[in-house]
């Protein structure tokens, strides 16, 4: 009886895990560029009360065993890098990746960071930075009166008609980093990841490069977040149940204990 008062337990933890990521995935329907997480599940140790194989008294061999489970755990909570949707805002500072990719930005320690978030903005000094003020690396600075900025979707070239010219002049490029696995990388917030020993050194190029050929920006463009409502109220309702059911197997086990308990009477 005890045994099963623990095991329920594990499987109630387990699903408020799943309840918590469920709420932070629906939290983000509109964050640009965040990525669902799912989480994973795997079961407990087994305590092993008999093992297949043994032999019995009469010299027969057991085909089967008798093992009873300790319950779940969380084995992982993992991202799904699957494109989003792009919205078109009109905005020439706003670019989103169309495949593979992120943008790299440069923390004030210097660390790299990575991002799919493009609602990019200026300084007072023309510095192309993040809506949290993380420039954009390498870093691109827009002259002072220029016109018309341009970013090519094909190459991140950034260009720029500069006052009393009609001809555009490139002012940068904007590189993209990709990673050989990208479900490795720490989320930090801000719509910022870091680079881990699981997901890898990044591997930077530009638009129409190796790795990066079916890779292009859209400017005027964010993408959306590829959480799906539906699909994470479907979640919702499974978790809520699992919790339910587990919930009362520990009822259910408290009864059988009580009754158990009134034997002696």
């Amino acid at each position: 009886m005890i045994r099963s008062l623990y095991t329920a337990a594990t499987g109630m933890e387990a699903q408020q895990l799943f309840m918590d990521t469920i709420s932070n995935n629906l939290a983000n329907v509109n964050t640009n560029g965040y990525k669902r997480a799912r989480v994973e599940f795997q079961d407990l140790i087994y305590e092993n009360l008999k093992s297949p194989g043994t032999t019995n008294q009469e010299g027969g061999v057991a085909p089967v065993g008798i093992e009873v489970g300790l319950g779940v755990k969380p084995g992982a909570t993992q991202k799904d890098f699957e494109q989003g949707s792009l919205t078109q805002t009109g905005n020439n500072m706003d670019v989103a990746i169309q495949g593979d990719g992120f943008f790299q930005v440069s923390l004030p320690d210097g660390t790299m960071a990575y991002s799919r978030d493009g609602a990019f903005k200026l300084t007072s000094d023309g510095t192309i930075v993040t809506s949290s003020g993380y420039p954009v690396s390498p870093q691109i600075t827009v002259p002072n009166g220029a016109q018309q900025l341009g970013i090519d979707s094909s190459t991140g070239n950034v260009t720029a008609v500069m006052s009393g010219e009609t001809t555009s002049t490139q002012i940068g490029q904007i590189e993209l980093a990709r990673f050989v696995n990208p479900a490795g990388l720490k989320s930090v917030g801000n719509n910022l990841l870091l680079e881990t020993e699981a997901s890898g050194q990044p591997i930077v190029g530009t638009p129409g490069e190796d790795g990066f050929k079916d890779t292009t920006l859209q400017q005027q463009y964010l993408e959306a977040s590829n959480v799906q409502v539906v699909d994470e109220m479907v979640n919702m309702i499974s978790a809520e149940r699992a919790y339910e059911i587990v919930s009362k197997s520990i009822q259910v086990s408290e009864d059988m204990m009580q009754i158990a308990n009134n034997l002696k009477r």
